[in-house]
Protein backbone atom coordinates (compact mmCIF):
# COMPACT_ATOMS: atom_id res chain seq x y z
CA UNK A 1 0.00 0.00 0.00
CA UNK A 2 0.97 3.57 -1.02
CA UNK A 3 0.24 6.16 1.52
CA UNK A 4 0.75 10.18 1.03
CA UNK A 5 1.19 11.89 4.54
CA UNK A 6 0.48 15.81 4.54
CA UNK A 7 2.12 18.01 7.52
CA UNK A 8 5.23 14.87 8.62
CA UNK A 9 6.88 17.68 10.79
CA UNK A 10 3.49 18.22 13.39
CA UNK A 11 3.20 16.33 16.21
CA UNK A 12 0.43 13.44 14.04
CA UNK A 13 2.80 13.40 11.36
CA UNK A 14 5.70 12.46 12.89
CA UNK A 15 3.76 9.82 15.10
CA UNK A 16 2.21 8.31 12.00
CA UNK A 17 5.84 7.97 10.57
CA UNK A 18 6.64 6.14 13.49
CA UNK A 19 3.34 3.64 13.71
CA UNK A 20 3.45 3.25 9.85
CA UNK A 21 2.58 -0.67 9.27
CA UNK A 22 4.84 -2.76 7.78
CA UNK A 23 4.47 -3.31 3.85
CA UNK A 24 3.42 0.82 3.58
CA UNK A 25 5.31 2.39 0.92
CA UNK A 26 5.49 6.12 2.81
CA UNK A 27 5.57 9.93 1.22
CA UNK A 28 5.76 12.17 3.65
CA UNK A 29 5.89 16.43 2.86
CA UNK A 30 5.75 18.88 5.25
CA UNK A 31 4.50 22.61 4.45
CA UNK A 32 7.90 23.47 2.44
CA UNK A 33 7.55 20.66 0.40
CA UNK A 34 3.79 20.18 -0.55
CA UNK A 35 1.42 23.75 0.35
CA UNK A 36 -1.69 22.13 0.55
CA UNK A 37 -3.10 25.51 0.12
CA UNK A 38 -1.61 25.33 -3.50
CA UNK A 39 -4.39 22.99 -5.90
CA UNK A 40 -2.47 22.71 -8.77
CA UNK A 41 1.22 21.36 -6.11
CA UNK A 42 -1.65 18.78 -4.78
CA UNK A 43 -3.17 17.63 -8.29
CA UNK A 44 0.05 17.10 -9.66
CA UNK A 45 1.40 15.25 -6.62
CA UNK A 46 -1.49 13.00 -5.65
CA UNK A 47 -1.03 12.10 -9.90
CA UNK A 48 2.40 11.52 -9.61
CA UNK A 49 2.71 9.14 -6.32
CA UNK A 50 -1.08 7.77 -6.94
CA UNK A 51 -1.27 6.68 -3.23
CA UNK A 52 -3.63 4.21 -2.13
CA UNK A 53 -4.62 6.53 1.07
CA UNK A 54 -3.74 10.01 2.01
CA UNK A 55 -3.40 11.34 5.66
CA UNK A 56 -3.90 14.68 6.06
CA UNK A 57 -2.26 16.07 9.29
CA UNK A 58 -1.38 19.33 7.71
CA UNK A 59 -3.44 22.14 9.48
CA UNK A 60 -3.67 25.55 10.43
CA UNK A 61 -3.87 25.22 14.48
CA UNK A 62 -1.82 28.71 16.16
CA UNK A 63 -5.61 28.97 17.49
CA UNK A 64 -5.70 32.68 18.89
CA UNK A 65 -3.23 33.81 15.78
CA UNK A 66 -6.20 32.48 13.59
CA UNK A 67 -8.34 35.29 15.24
CA UNK A 68 -6.07 37.94 12.79
CA UNK A 69 -4.65 35.40 9.91
CA UNK A 70 -8.50 34.58 8.72
CA UNK A 71 -7.13 34.01 5.44
CA UNK A 72 -4.38 31.86 6.54
CA UNK A 73 -6.45 29.92 8.60
CA UNK A 74 -9.27 29.48 6.02
CA UNK A 75 -6.72 28.39 2.92
CA UNK A 76 -4.98 25.56 4.95
CA UNK A 77 -7.96 24.38 6.56
CA UNK A 78 -10.74 24.48 4.26
CA UNK A 79 -9.21 25.25 1.02
CA UNK A 80 -6.52 22.59 1.56
CA UNK A 81 -9.24 19.74 2.37
CA UNK A 82 -11.32 20.51 -0.37
CA UNK A 83 -8.12 20.24 -2.67
CA UNK A 84 -7.11 17.00 -0.98
CA UNK A 85 -11.02 15.67 -1.06
CA UNK A 86 -11.05 16.10 -4.88
CA UNK A 87 -7.42 14.63 -5.54
CA UNK A 88 -8.19 11.53 -3.58
CA UNK A 89 -11.43 11.52 -5.51
CA UNK A 90 -9.44 11.73 -9.12
CA UNK A 91 -7.75 8.83 -8.05
CA UNK A 92 -10.05 7.10 -5.94
CA UNK A 93 -7.56 7.13 -2.74
CA UNK A 94 -8.99 6.91 0.92
CA UNK A 95 -8.68 9.97 2.79
CA UNK A 96 -8.18 10.27 6.11
CA UNK A 97 -8.62 14.38 7.49
CA UNK A 98 -8.19 15.21 10.69
CA UNK A 99 -10.39 17.72 12.58
CA UNK A 100 -11.08 19.21 15.86
CA UNK A 101 -13.25 19.79 19.09
CA UNK A 102 -13.22 23.39 18.33
CA UNK A 103 -16.20 22.98 16.34
CA UNK A 104 -18.30 22.77 19.25
CA UNK A 105 -19.33 25.71 21.12
CA UNK A 106 -19.48 23.75 24.62
CA UNK A 107 -22.97 24.11 24.92
CA UNK A 108 -23.38 20.46 25.95
CA UNK A 109 -23.09 19.09 29.25
CA UNK A 110 -22.72 15.33 27.82
CA UNK A 111 -19.73 13.79 25.53
CA UNK A 112 -20.67 15.06 22.40
CA UNK A 113 -21.40 12.64 19.30
CA UNK A 114 -20.23 13.35 15.50
CA UNK A 115 -23.52 13.86 14.71
CA UNK A 116 -24.57 17.08 17.40
CA UNK A 117 -24.59 20.25 15.98
CA UNK A 118 -21.66 22.16 15.32
CA UNK A 119 -21.08 25.97 16.10
CA UNK A 120 -17.34 26.73 16.47
CA UNK A 121 -16.20 30.05 18.74
CA UNK A 122 -13.60 31.32 16.56
CA UNK A 123 -12.30 31.09 13.24
CA UNK A 124 -9.71 28.61 13.64
CA UNK A 125 -12.96 25.92 14.82
CA UNK A 126 -15.22 27.52 12.09
CA UNK A 127 -12.17 26.97 9.14
CA UNK A 128 -11.28 23.66 10.17
CA UNK A 129 -15.54 22.88 10.54
CA UNK A 130 -15.46 23.88 6.68
CA UNK A 131 -12.91 21.81 5.49
CA UNK A 132 -14.85 18.75 7.01
CA UNK A 133 -17.76 20.27 5.22
CA UNK A 134 -15.89 20.42 1.93
CA UNK A 135 -15.09 16.82 2.52
CA UNK A 136 -18.46 15.39 2.87
CA UNK A 137 -19.89 17.29 0.03
CA UNK A 138 -16.59 16.57 -2.66
CA UNK A 139 -16.28 12.48 -1.55
CA UNK A 140 -17.92 11.67 1.23
CA UNK A 141 -17.92 7.35 -0.25
CA UNK A 142 -14.33 7.01 0.55
CA UNK A 143 -13.05 9.44 3.59
CA UNK A 144 -13.14 9.53 7.37
CA UNK A 145 -13.11 12.73 9.00
CA UNK A 146 -11.54 12.41 12.81
CA UNK A 147 -12.61 14.95 15.21
CA UNK A 148 -9.69 15.05 18.11
CA UNK A 149 -8.48 16.77 21.00
CA UNK A 150 -5.55 18.25 23.15
CA UNK A 151 -3.25 16.38 21.10
CA UNK A 152 0.43 16.06 22.56
CA UNK A 153 3.38 14.23 22.12
CA UNK A 154 6.89 13.14 22.23
CA UNK A 155 7.95 15.58 19.75
CA UNK A 156 7.51 19.03 18.88
CA UNK A 157 6.09 21.39 21.53
CA UNK A 158 3.00 21.09 23.37
CA UNK A 159 1.05 21.12 26.95
CA UNK A 160 2.97 18.55 28.48
CA UNK A 161 6.38 19.55 27.72
CA UNK A 162 5.66 23.29 28.57
CA UNK A 163 4.51 22.40 31.97
CA UNK A 164 7.33 20.54 32.58
CA UNK A 165 9.37 23.35 31.48
CA UNK A 166 7.50 25.53 33.60
CA UNK A 167 7.17 23.13 36.66
CA UNK A 168 11.60 23.49 36.60
CA UNK A 169 11.55 27.31 36.33
CA UNK A 170 8.69 28.95 38.26
CA UNK A 171 7.87 28.30 41.87
CA UNK A 172 4.00 28.15 41.12
CA UNK A 173 1.56 27.72 38.77
CA UNK A 174 -1.68 29.04 37.96
CA UNK A 175 -3.76 26.48 35.26
CA UNK A 176 -7.26 26.54 34.03
CA UNK A 177 -9.53 24.86 35.77
CA UNK A 178 -12.86 24.74 34.55
CA UNK A 179 -12.45 24.21 30.34
CA UNK A 180 -13.10 20.47 30.39
CA UNK A 181 -11.77 17.89 27.79
CA UNK A 182 -9.65 14.77 26.75
CA UNK A 183 -6.27 15.06 26.57
CA UNK A 184 -4.68 12.64 23.71
CA UNK A 185 -1.47 11.22 22.81
CA UNK A 186 -0.24 11.71 18.92
CA UNK A 187 0.54 7.93 19.22
CA UNK A 188 -2.65 6.65 19.68
CA UNK A 189 -4.44 8.86 16.88
CA UNK A 190 -1.81 7.97 14.51
CA UNK A 191 -2.61 4.13 15.01
CA UNK A 192 -6.44 4.86 15.06
CA UNK A 193 -5.88 6.62 11.41
CA UNK A 194 -3.71 3.61 10.64
CA UNK A 195 -6.54 1.40 11.26
CA UNK A 196 -9.27 4.16 9.64
CA UNK A 197 -6.77 3.85 6.66
CA UNK A 198 -6.94 0.30 6.20
CA UNK A 199 -10.46 -0.15 6.91
CA UNK A 200 -13.60 -0.01 4.02
CA UNK A 201 -15.46 2.55 6.46
CA UNK A 202 -16.20 6.05 5.90
CA UNK A 203 -17.57 8.84 7.64
CA UNK A 204 -17.01 11.27 10.55
CA UNK A 205 -15.86 9.61 13.99
CA UNK A 206 -14.11 10.85 17.58
CA UNK A 207 -11.15 9.98 18.49
CA UNK A 208 -9.58 11.30 22.06
CA UNK A 209 -8.09 9.18 25.20
CA UNK A 210 -10.41 7.80 27.68
CA UNK A 211 -11.62 9.64 30.14
CA UNK A 212 -11.73 13.51 31.18
CA UNK A 213 -9.80 16.52 32.08
CA UNK A 214 -9.39 20.02 33.05
CA UNK A 215 -6.38 21.84 31.85
CA UNK A 216 -5.51 22.13 35.63
CA UNK A 217 -6.30 18.23 36.02
CA UNK A 218 -3.58 17.49 33.19
CA UNK A 219 -1.14 19.78 34.86
CA UNK A 220 -1.22 17.93 38.24
CA UNK A 221 -1.09 14.51 36.62
CA UNK A 222 2.16 15.67 34.39
CA UNK A 223 3.71 17.08 37.67
CA UNK A 224 3.25 13.45 39.68
CA UNK A 225 4.36 11.61 36.47
CA UNK A 226 7.37 13.82 35.83
CA UNK A 227 8.44 13.57 39.62
CA UNK A 228 7.94 9.58 39.58
CA UNK A 229 10.44 9.20 36.12
CA UNK A 230 12.61 12.25 37.91
CA UNK A 231 12.28 14.07 35.31
CA UNK A 232 11.46 16.95 38.13
CA UNK A 233 13.20 17.35 41.26
CA UNK A 234 10.70 19.03 43.27
CA UNK A 235 6.97 19.84 43.61
CA UNK A 236 5.55 23.21 43.38
CA UNK A 237 2.03 24.17 43.99
CA UNK A 238 -0.02 23.95 40.92
CA UNK A 239 -3.47 26.01 41.14
CA UNK A 240 -7.06 26.24 39.54
CA UNK A 241 -7.84 29.46 37.41
CA UNK A 242 -10.64 30.43 35.72
CA UNK A 243 -10.60 30.68 31.76
CA UNK A 244 -11.72 34.27 32.65
CA UNK A 245 -8.52 34.95 34.66
CA UNK A 246 -6.54 34.05 31.89
CA UNK A 247 -7.67 35.86 28.44
CA UNK A 248 -6.95 34.79 25.05
CA UNK A 249 -7.57 36.58 21.78
CA UNK A 250 -9.75 33.49 20.77
CA UNK A 251 -12.60 31.78 22.90
CA UNK A 252 -12.16 28.28 23.94
CA UNK A 253 -15.49 25.50 24.13
CA UNK A 254 -15.21 24.95 28.16
CA UNK A 255 -16.45 22.05 27.78
CA UNK A 256 -15.67 19.95 24.57
CA UNK A 257 -15.72 16.01 25.77
CA UNK A 258 -16.30 14.10 22.76
CA UNK A 259 -18.02 10.24 22.82
CA UNK A 260 -15.59 7.92 21.17
CA UNK A 261 -17.99 4.92 21.49
CA UNK A 262 -18.43 4.70 17.22
CA UNK A 263 -14.39 4.93 16.15
CA UNK A 264 -14.13 2.00 18.69
CA UNK A 265 -16.72 0.13 17.65
CA UNK A 266 -16.66 0.25 14.22
CA UNK A 267 -13.17 0.04 13.48
CA UNK A 268 -12.29 -2.16 16.38
CA UNK A 269 -10.40 0.67 18.34
CA UNK A 270 -9.49 -0.56 22.06
CA UNK A 271 -8.86 2.73 24.32
CA UNK A 272 -6.09 3.87 26.94
CA UNK A 273 -7.09 6.09 29.48
CA UNK A 274 -5.43 9.67 29.36
CA UNK A 275 -3.74 9.15 32.66
CA UNK A 276 -1.82 5.79 31.15
CA UNK A 277 -1.62 7.30 27.94
CA UNK A 278 0.28 10.37 29.73
CA UNK A 279 2.94 8.43 31.53
CA UNK A 280 3.55 6.01 28.43
CA UNK A 281 4.74 9.29 26.77
CA UNK A 282 6.61 10.97 29.16
CA UNK A 283 8.93 7.59 29.89
CA UNK A 284 9.66 8.16 26.19
CA UNK A 285 11.22 11.82 27.21
CA UNK A 286 13.31 9.83 30.01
Amino acid sequence: MKALITGKNGQLGYELQQTSPEGVELFAYDSGELDIRNQTAVETLVNELKPNVIINAAAYTAVDKAESDEETAYAVNRDGAKFLAEAAKSISAKLIHISTDFVFNADKNSPYLPEDKTDPLGVYGASKLDGELAIQEIYPDNSCIIRTSWVYSEHGNNFVKTMLRLMKEKPELGVVGDQIGSPTWANGLAKACWTAAMSKESGLYHYSDLGVASWYDFAVAIQEVGLELGQLNNEIPVKPIKITDYPTPAKRPAYSVMDTSKIRNELKIDGMHWRAALKQMMQSLV
